[in-house]
């Protein structure tokens, strides 16, 4: 997929799974049971133990699935995930290198940042969209509400504390897309293989998304 296309795919479904597990095969189930859930995305960990093979494995084996990768530390990090195939980087944090790397490639990158300053960096730099992380732990919803009031045009990001409860809430204050964890891909549904448990909590976190989205369309047709 091309860069554009990466970018309106996680647009139109809003949510970014972000895969924890220490070998190829969990994170092929991961990968395959968000998808059957209606996410065919995954940001894999390349902090964890077998995250780079889990980035080579899914990009070969599970074409209709955009792949990308997480915690992206450095340039040399960056290189090797793009190098596989990645379709996507992502960090928790800003690093100029890897988002100038990410721009000249033609792959879709989006830093973490918290406060306004690394927020506006971020989005000068030339990121797809910012990663506000953790943003549960400041303000919530709240948060995301002030800095869209700030920055209208800066596609955000709600990443850190993610769950059922406040999904769509998010969605609500203006965020973009979600990143989601463990409250999606639960460590206990992949040691049992659960694909259903997982598939269903894709498609609740997808139901999320589409509702508070078509909430915010109602009322900015009432508005204007």
């Amino acid at each position: 997929m091309k860069r554009e296309e990466v970018r309106a795919r996680i647009e139109e479904i809003g949510v970014i799974p972000l895969v924890r597990v220490c070998s190829v095969e969990e994170a092929s189930f991961a990968a395959e049971a968000v998808a059957a859930g209606g996410i065919p995305i995954v940001e894999m960990s390349m902090t964890e133990c077998g995250g780079k093979e889990a980035i080579t494995h899914l990009v070969r084996s599970l074409p209709h699935i955009t792949v990308g990768a997480g915690s992206v530390l450095d340039l040399e990090m960056a290189r090797f995930a793009v190098d596989q195939g990645a379709q996507f980087l992502t960090s928790e944090g800003f690093d100029r290198e890897v988002v100038d790397f990410a721009v000249q490639a033609g792959v879709v990158v989006f830093p973490g940042a918290l406060t306004p300053t690394e927020i506006m960096v971020a989005w000068k730099a030339g990121s797809d969209f910012v990663k506000v992380f953790p943003c549960s732990q400041l303000g919530s919803e709240n948060y995301i509400r002030a800095l869209r009031a700030a920055w209208p045009h800066v596609p955000l990001i709600a990443a850190g504390g993610v769950n059922q409860t406040t999904a769509g809430s998010f969605i609500l204050a203006g965020a973009s897309a979600l990143g989601v964890g463990k409250e999606l891909i639960p460590k206990e549904a992949v040691r049992q293989r659960r694909l259903d448990w997982i598939s269903e909590l894709a498609k609740r976190f997808v139901g999320f998304v589409k509702t508070a989205r078509t909430q915010t369309a109602a009322w900015n047709k009432k508005i204007g």
